[in-house]
């Protein structure tokens, strides 16, 4: 997940842009103001003369010019934020205004990247990908019901399968508008086919919107890209930056575990990326079609306590609904 040199070129070709838009705001708010209160005018270019006269007096050794500079400087600044309030405006209409204050639109905060800049190349990332395709088709507002069950209850609960479907899209409506507040992590499991990928994609998307990192990974992307890290077969920085994303992005979507290749190597990787992320209070989201018990053998005793633990576990139930839209299309 890690940005190439034109990725990177043109995350930072939207800051200038940013920065350009921030000026020409400015810029017209401070026009709109000398327009209607040119007193105001008047005393910024006072204050400009002031300093030009402080700065040469300095020059010239006069020790009392800064202290004097100073006082008049808090007397013109009183003067006009009575203006301002007189006509409407608040204290810091003419300021500059930023999307990001921590970074002030620069994409970097006390020598590092800002966290607007991880947010910025997850957003370019999704643009360029696959990924943002699907989620464009599925999503919230694209989740049809018609293909969930109302004629019976279903056998492990007291209500239809379309009943429990629409207490289950509420919650995960109300998980991606309350995370990381309301929760951080779920499990869903259930067959193949009775929509664990779609509800994990309805989540990212709400979320993504939100300007919250998300990486979606199968299951065998993910231990891929763990291998490549561990075992060295990728430049170090490029290698150390993806590892760093699975770890640190605020939510990570593991899809369809249970379908890798397992051995010790998946099997220790699993524990250490979701014992890592509960340890940095990160969210992660898991779909399987294995059960809790399944997830125990098939991995470790270790692993399926720390998913049980800290993970909100969702089952879905019913039959496999691309089955079910391959036979109607068939009838069709």
């Amino acid at each position: 997940m890690a940005l190439n040199n034109s990725q990177y070129n043109e995350v930072m070709r939207n800051y200038e842009k940013q920065q350009l838009e921030n000026r020409h705001s400015q810029q017209r708010r401070v026009e709109e103001v000398y327009e209607r209160v040119p007193q105001i005018k008047s005393l910024d270019e006072e204050i400009r003369v002031l300093g030009a006269a402080c700065a040469k007096q300095a020059l010239q050794g006069e020790d009392g010019a800064r202290i004097r500079f100073k006082e008049n400087l808090q007397k013109i600044r009183e003067q006009r934020k009575r203006l301002l309030a007189s006509a409407g405006y608040p204290d810091d209409y003419m300021e500059m205004r930023y999307r990001c204050p921590d970074c002030r639109d620069t994409g970097y905060a006390k020598g590092r990247r800002c966290h607007c800049f991880e947010q910025a190349r997850i957003r370019l990332l999704y643009t360029q990908s696959n990924v943002s395709q699907v989620l464009q088709q599925e999503n919230f507002d694209t989740l049809s019901y018609e293909w969930y069950d109302n004629s019976e209850c279903l056998g492990q609960l007291s209500m239809t399968q379309l009943d429990y479907m629409r207490m289950v899209v509420k919650n995960c409506h109300e998980f991606a508008a309350g995370f990381p507040d309301k929760g951080k992590n779920i499990l869903f499991t259930g067959s193949t086919g009775v929509g664990k990928t779609f509800l994990t994609n309805c989540i990212a998307k709400a979320l993504i919107d939100r300007y919250i990192s998300v990486i979606c990974l199968t299951s065998q992307d993910l231990f891929e890209l763990l291998s490549r890290y561990r075992f060295n077969r990728d430049p170090q920085e490029e290698a150390e930056e993806a590892f760093s994303h699975i770890l640190d992005c605020e939510m990570l979507i593991i899809d369809d575990l249970g379908t890798e290749v397992n051995n010790t190597f998946v099997s220790s990787q699993l524990f250490y990326c979701v014992n890592e992320r509960i340890n940095r209070s990160k969210g992660t989201i898991i779909s399987t079609n294995l059960s809790m018990g399944a997830l125990r053998d098939m991995y470790s005793d270790r692993v399926a306590s720390r998913i049980m633990s800290h993970y909100a576990t969702i089952p879905l139930y019913g039959e496999d609904i691309r089955m079910k839209k391959k036979n109607f299309r068939g009838l069709t």
